[in-house]
Protein backbone atom coordinates (compact mmCIF):
# COMPACT_ATOMS: atom_id res chain seq x y z
CA UNK A 1 0.00 0.00 0.00
CA UNK A 2 1.49 3.32 -0.98
CA UNK A 3 1.08 6.45 1.06
CA UNK A 4 0.66 9.80 -0.63
CA UNK A 5 1.08 11.72 2.60
CA UNK A 6 3.40 9.79 4.92
CA UNK A 7 3.32 10.63 8.61
CA UNK A 8 6.34 12.47 9.92
CA UNK A 9 9.11 10.27 11.22
CA UNK A 10 9.45 10.26 15.01
CA UNK A 11 13.17 10.86 14.37
CA UNK A 12 12.43 14.48 13.45
CA UNK A 13 11.67 16.98 16.19
CA UNK A 14 8.26 17.67 14.68
CA UNK A 15 7.59 13.96 14.21
CA UNK A 16 8.48 13.32 17.84
CA UNK A 17 5.97 15.92 19.01
CA UNK A 18 3.24 14.61 16.71
CA UNK A 19 3.89 11.05 17.90
CA UNK A 20 3.71 12.18 21.54
CA UNK A 21 0.36 13.88 20.98
CA UNK A 22 -0.94 10.70 19.33
CA UNK A 23 0.41 8.37 22.03
CA UNK A 24 -0.90 10.55 24.85
CA UNK A 25 -4.32 10.80 23.20
CA UNK A 26 -4.41 7.00 22.86
CA UNK A 27 -3.48 6.61 26.52
CA UNK A 28 -6.07 9.18 27.58
CA UNK A 29 -8.83 7.44 25.64
CA UNK A 30 -7.87 4.02 26.98
CA UNK A 31 -7.94 5.32 30.55
CA UNK A 32 -11.23 7.12 29.96
CA UNK A 33 -13.00 4.09 28.52
CA UNK A 34 -11.52 1.70 31.11
CA UNK A 35 -12.02 3.83 34.24
CA UNK A 36 -14.23 6.76 33.21
CA UNK A 37 -11.43 9.15 34.22
CA UNK A 38 -9.34 11.62 32.26
CA UNK A 39 -5.60 11.89 32.65
CA UNK A 40 -4.64 15.30 34.08
CA UNK A 41 -2.40 17.60 32.04
CA UNK A 42 0.48 17.18 34.50
CA UNK A 43 0.07 13.38 34.41
CA UNK A 44 0.29 13.51 30.62
CA UNK A 45 3.43 15.65 30.82
CA UNK A 46 5.01 13.14 33.23
CA UNK A 47 4.05 10.23 30.99
CA UNK A 48 5.60 12.05 28.03
CA UNK A 49 8.81 12.53 30.05
CA UNK A 50 8.90 8.80 30.81
CA UNK A 51 8.44 7.90 27.14
CA UNK A 52 11.08 10.40 26.05
CA UNK A 53 13.54 9.07 28.63
CA UNK A 54 13.32 5.61 27.05
CA UNK A 55 14.86 7.03 23.88
CA UNK A 56 17.18 9.34 25.85
CA UNK A 57 15.34 12.47 24.70
CA UNK A 58 13.98 15.38 26.65
CA UNK A 59 11.59 18.24 26.22
CA UNK A 60 11.07 21.14 28.62
CA UNK A 61 8.15 20.78 31.04
CA UNK A 62 6.24 23.66 29.42
CA UNK A 63 6.41 21.95 26.04
CA UNK A 64 5.41 18.57 27.48
CA UNK A 65 2.43 20.27 29.12
CA UNK A 66 1.48 21.88 25.81
CA UNK A 67 1.64 18.52 24.02
CA UNK A 68 -0.36 16.97 26.85
CA UNK A 69 -3.04 19.66 26.47
CA UNK A 70 -3.20 19.07 22.71
CA UNK A 71 -3.61 15.33 23.27
CA UNK A 72 -6.41 16.02 25.74
CA UNK A 73 -8.15 18.21 23.17
CA UNK A 74 -8.01 15.40 20.61
CA UNK A 75 -9.05 12.67 23.05
CA UNK A 76 -12.04 14.63 24.34
CA UNK A 77 -13.09 15.50 20.81
CA UNK A 78 -13.04 11.81 19.91
CA UNK A 79 -14.95 10.82 23.05
CA UNK A 80 -17.52 13.58 22.51
CA UNK A 81 -18.22 12.71 18.88
CA UNK A 82 -18.21 8.91 18.88
CA UNK A 83 -20.46 6.37 20.54
CA UNK A 84 -18.87 4.42 23.38
CA UNK A 85 -18.43 1.38 21.13
CA UNK A 86 -16.83 3.40 18.34
CA UNK A 87 -14.66 5.21 20.88
CA UNK A 88 -13.45 1.93 22.35
CA UNK A 89 -12.60 0.70 18.86
CA UNK A 90 -10.77 3.94 18.08
CA UNK A 91 -8.80 3.81 21.34
CA UNK A 92 -7.85 0.19 20.59
CA UNK A 93 -6.76 1.09 17.05
CA UNK A 94 -4.68 3.97 18.37
CA UNK A 95 -2.95 1.77 20.95
CA UNK A 96 -2.21 -0.83 18.26
CA UNK A 97 -0.95 1.90 15.91
CA UNK A 98 1.73 2.80 18.47
CA UNK A 99 3.54 -0.19 16.97
CA UNK A 100 5.06 1.22 13.77
CA UNK A 101 4.52 -2.08 11.95
CA UNK A 102 0.74 -1.94 12.52
CA UNK A 103 -1.19 -0.52 9.54
CA UNK A 104 -4.26 1.44 10.55
CA UNK A 105 -6.40 3.78 8.49
CA UNK A 106 -7.77 5.25 11.72
CA UNK A 107 -4.25 5.65 13.08
CA UNK A 108 -3.08 7.48 9.96
CA UNK A 109 -6.10 9.78 9.98
CA UNK A 110 -5.65 10.62 13.65
CA UNK A 111 -1.91 11.12 13.19
CA UNK A 112 -2.83 13.70 10.56
CA UNK A 113 -5.13 15.36 13.07
CA UNK A 114 -2.26 15.43 15.57
CA UNK A 115 -0.15 17.21 12.94
CA UNK A 116 -2.89 19.80 12.42
CA UNK A 117 -3.23 20.36 16.16
CA UNK A 118 0.52 20.86 16.54
CA UNK A 119 0.72 23.16 13.52
CA UNK A 120 -2.19 25.21 14.83
CA UNK A 121 -0.60 25.53 18.26
CA UNK A 122 2.73 26.55 16.73
CA UNK A 123 1.01 29.13 14.50
CA UNK A 124 -0.86 30.55 17.49
CA UNK A 125 2.37 30.68 19.46
CA UNK A 126 4.19 32.46 16.61
CA UNK A 127 1.34 34.97 16.24
CA UNK A 128 1.41 35.65 19.98
CA UNK A 129 5.19 36.12 19.89
CA UNK A 130 4.82 38.49 16.92
CA UNK A 131 2.28 40.61 18.82
CA UNK A 132 4.57 40.76 21.85
CA UNK A 133 7.49 41.88 19.72
CA UNK A 134 5.37 44.48 17.91
CA UNK A 135 4.14 45.96 21.18
CA UNK A 136 7.68 46.18 22.54
CA UNK A 137 9.02 48.01 19.48
CA UNK A 138 9.67 51.75 20.04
Amino acid sequence: MSRENPSPSPATERGLRVALIFALAAERLSLYYAHDQWLKEAQGASLAADWLARSQRRLPLAERRQLSALSEELARQIADTLSREAGLHTAHEMMEALDASYESEIGRALMGECERLLDGALADQAAFQGKRITRQAP
